[in-house]
């Protein structure tokens, strides 16, 4: 029998084959083995799992869901080799169901959220999370797919994002506007100007040169929020940082609907732009926001030949 680090190389190189990038894995599973050894053990047994899963102790629940839900195919993987490791059970902290109402930002905001990470004490750390901050607000990105981004996805001169291996393992290109590949373009500036050797082919960078982790993002976002004296509306979720990808769709469908143009035509380009594996998940936006659902009432409403409500 290998040891854990090793068949964790076998098994990271057996998912790249088929086409997986597997950042994300690589760092949290190589933590998990430490986990682990610290533990005096060489066993993947659930109760270690489930410790390692559930952490930070103040992340919320659906966080230490996904946590375990990726140490489940690697936890396979170990057993299919020696039996003595277990395998999570899969209704073992199970992903909540059902979608919180998210927190809409308001351009407002969004500023106030760029002026918090503006003043954070680095200037790598301060251009990393305005960018960050930008990007998601006027993209729709997933956090995991911004921070998934390398130098070379970076296309200025195309004015496009590539993101590789996202959601569903699917891959697409995201087109943006001028003025945010102009942003980009200032980030690359002063990230080789802070940071003229980092350590990852990273874009967005930590402070010390390295791919930004999701926890670490998370805290950092939480911070920014309450600098900049942010608080959920009555009745809503967060605010998050996944919230900007709401708030970037609710504004797309709003200005189509206020534009007259046929939003049920264009939906699957919002869909294709968002990364949705199915239209149905870009519908969803519609409860998100009541001036949404009013609009799309009217429409109806005028389609059917009487009279808005």
């Amino acid at each position: 029998m290998s040891t854990l680090t090793d068949a964790l190389d076998d098994y990271l190189a057996m998912r790249r084959a088929l086409g997986f990038r597997l950042a994300a894995d690589v760092r949290y599973l190589t933590d998990l083995i430490t986990f682990i050894e610290e533990r005096g053990s060489d066993v993947l047994t659930v109760e270690l799992a489930l410790a390692w899963a559930r952490r930070p102790a103040d992340a919320r629940p659906v966080w230490w869901a996904r946590r375990l839900g990726l140490v489940r195919g690697f936890a396979r993987y170990l057993h299919a080799l020696d039996a003595r490791h277990e395998v999570p059970p899969a209704d073992l902290l199970p992903v909540p169901r059902g979608r919180p109402t998210p927190h809409l930002y308001s351009e407002a905001d969004i500023d106030r959220l760029l002026g918090a990470a503006r003043a954070l004490p680095s200037p790598l750390k301060a251009a990393t999370y305005t960018t960050l901050i930008g990007l998601l607000a006027v993209s729709g990105m997933r956090v995991g797919e911004a921070i998934g981004l390398d130098r070379d996805d970076v296309d200025r001169s195309a004015g496009a994002l590539t993101v590789r291996g996202a959601k569903f393992g699917k891959s697409r290109e995201v087109v943006l506007h001028p003025s945010t590949i102009a942003a980009l373009d200032a980030y690359d500036r002063a990230r080789r100007r802070h940071c003229p050797r980092p350590r990852t082919s990273a874009f967005l960078v930590s402070m010390v040169g390295t791919r930004l982790l999701y926890s670490d993002v998370q805290r950092t976002f939480a911070r920014l929020v309450l600098g900049a004296g942010i608080t959920p509306l009555p009745g809503h979720h967060g605010p998050r940082l996944h919230d900007l990808r709401h708030s970037f769709a609710v504004r797309t469908l709003l200005d189509w609907y206020r534009a007259g143009l046929d939003v049920e035509a264009r939906m699957h380009r919002l869909s294709t732009y968002l990364g949705h594996s199915d239209p149905i998940h870009t519908y969803w936006y519609l409860h998100a926001a009541p001036e949404l659902l009013a609009l799309a009432a009217e429409r109806q409403e005028r389609a059917m030949g009487g009279e808005p409500r």
